[in-house]
């Protein structure tokens, strides 16, 4: 065990570990390109799944009357049962942690089932993590009392790292959507006005842009999938503006509840709402842009102004040193 630590903590080990790691970075980021598979596929299996998932709820529900009971007949295994033995439930709010799944790309029990499991063995992990760190290996020179204050801390922020994870995934995934969500538009406005129904021209919209954004593809053909087999269409406008999260589609679905509800024209409406959300998009690029001068700042103190002062005085003070000597 001595041998172990002496090793860990040896700093050419150390060194001979990062140099190593970063030649394994330096390959895999080569020859990353070169097994990307299609993910446009594996999505649209996604949708082919949830689609067959719905078929079979409607189908069932014509035998069983409780929607609890498909919930609790389709979601089994070890940790259905921990979830549900301890009521992790009920601690950590189901409903909207459901919710943030959804909008992060993870649909069913299942997903929901590993984050609470995720969230009460979190906090352990990274507590004997830490522990390892600093009994065992003595990476770090503190005292008992830090230590022991240095593995509470870890357990207490053990409880929000998948929270942060998730909301990492909801973050990129709203972004990537926001992105698409006017060029999608203007393709929706293109087959609406050319005579298609709401149904078909979503799915040809999901088929155009799915090599493009794939997430967005993906939630436009899940809503197909649910006009077609839930029982109120408003429903599967409301669960788009719920998956994304963001507030132009929302504005979207809310335009396409009122034309069915009250036969209004969708065409302008679809219009004008593209052109809203183009201008959102470009007053985003441009705010991001306004925020780079003080982001900057701190890095060109910290390492571009060192360097200048080097080359431009760095000459000066050599030629000083030879004309004392």
């Amino acid at each position: 065990m001595d041998a172990v630590i002496n090793l860990v903590t040896d700093r050419q080990f150390q060194i001979s570990l990062l140099v190593a790691l970063a030649a394994i970075g330096t390959i895999y980021t080569i020859a990353e390109p070169f097994f990307v598979t299609d993910r446009l596929k594996e999505r649209m299996k996604s949708v082919s799944e949830y689609r067959e998932r719905l078929r079979q709820q409607q189908r069932d529900s014509f035998a069983r009357k409780s929607n609890a009971t498909l919930r609790a007949a389709s979601a089994q295994g070890v940790l259905k049962e921990i979830v549900e033995n301890l009521k992790l439930f009920e601690i950590f709010d189901a409903n909207e942690a459901r919710k943030q799944l959804m909008m992060a790309g993870y649909r069913g029990q299942r997903p929901v089932f590993i984050f609470m499991a995720a969230r009460l063995g979190m906090p352990f992990v990274a507590a004997g993590a830490t522990a390892i760190y600093v009994y065992v290996l003595k990476s770090v020179e503190l005292d008992s009392l830090g230590r022991l204050c240095a593995c509470a801390f870890a357990f207490f922020a053990g409880f929000y790292i998948p929270n942060v994870y998730v909301n990492n995934l909801v973050t990129k995934r709203k972004q990537k959507i926001q992105l698409a969500w006017p060029d999608a538009l203007d393709l929706l406005l293109i087959c609406v006005e050319a005579g298609m129904s709401i149904e078909t021209a979503l799915q040809k919209v999901s088929q155009e842009i799915g090599s493009g954004a794939p997430e967005l593809a993906e939630e436009l053909a899940l809503t197909v999938a649910e006009l077609s087999y839930l029982q109120e269409r408003k429903s599967a406008y409301i669960n788009l503006a719920e998956r994304t999260g963001l507030d132009g589609v929302k504005g979207v679905t809310t335009a396409l509840i009122q034309s069915e509800k009250y036969g209004t024209p969708l065409g302008q409406s679809l219009r004008v709402m593209a052109q809203e959300n183009r201008e959102h998009r470009m007053q985003e690029a441009e705010r991001k842009a306004a925020a780079l001068p003080p982001k900057l700042t701190v890095p060109m103190i910290g390492f571009f102004l060192p360097v200048l002062f080097a080359v431009i005085l760095g000459p000066a003070i050599m030629g000083i040193m030879e004309i004392q000597k």
